[in-house]
């Protein structure tokens, strides 16, 4: 099977400092992938740099057999590659529903089958009840909820869920899992930025580990997390003895 997503010597510097690569990675159609690694790793570099928002200095990214390194972010949206980002950021002022229509004035969906659209996106993520709700009055749950239903809208073939679980209790973390492994069986490819580590371990059929940058561990979720070198980057040096 091709791979959806390749990753070829990808490097992203600012200034005199390289904050990634070069790293080399893929993603299967369909697949659910795990990006681990502490903080300034260069996990959401690495996103920034596969969405469009960074310019790769380095390498390749390839989509579905073509070449995007080049490409506008709203190119790759429109492509199928979608995201959310880890602190929501609703259209205040507008309702739920309003916060998923504005964005299909850029896509070609027509405007008689927009808001059946958007009401099908908000029942698969459960917020069909909160449709004429304003934005800021809803939860921490809901405004995850809805900042995944944003990125669903463009129907995408590979979405990057950045830390959708932070601030979470365990038991809207299930929900969030739920929902995430339901979009998964219809077929979208997910890769999943957390530090929420039993969340990751549970949702990945592959995990991959960031650490300046560079991947130093990649495979199946309890191999990566036995790995000695993931554990002290994780833990300090006890663990790595």
């Amino acid at each position: 099977m091709s791979a959806i997503v390749e990753i070829r010597g990808v490097e992203k510097r600012f200034g005199a400092i390289r904050a990634l690569g070069p790293v080399n990675l893929s993603l299967q159609p369909g697949e659910r992938l795990g990006l681990i690694g502490p903080n300034g790793s260069g996990k959401t570099t690495l996103i920034n740099c596969l969405s469009g928002l960074f310019a790769a200095n380095a390498g390749t990214i390839v989509f579905e057999g073509r070449d995007i390194t080049q490409e506008p972010a709203h190119v790759r949206a429109r492509m199928g590659i979608a995201r959310s980002f880890q602190i929501p950021r609703p259209f205040t002022g507008m309702s739920v529903i309003e916060n998923l229509l504005v964005p299909m004035d850029y896509l070609p969906i027509e405007a008689g089958a927009r808001e059946g659209r958007a009401m099908e996106i908000l029942s698969s993520v459960g917020l069909a009840g909160r449709r004429d709700a304003p934005a800021e009055a809803l939860s921490q749950l809901e405004l995850r909820k809805l900042e995944l239903a944003r990125a669903l809208v463009i129907e995408p073939k590979v979405l990057v869920a950045d830390e959708a679980m932070a601030g979470l209790s365990e038991g809207e973390i299930n929900d969030v899992l739920a929902l995430l492994m339901r979009l998964n069986e219809r077929g979208v490819a997910i890769i999943m930025i957390e530090h929420i580590m039993h969340a990751v371990m549970r949702f990945s059929q592959r995990v991959v580990c960031l650490e300046t940058g560079r991947i130093i561990a990649e495979g199946l979720p309890q191999a990566v997390a036995q790995d000695k070198h993931v554990q002290k980057v994780y833990f300090g040096e006890r663990a790595g003895r």
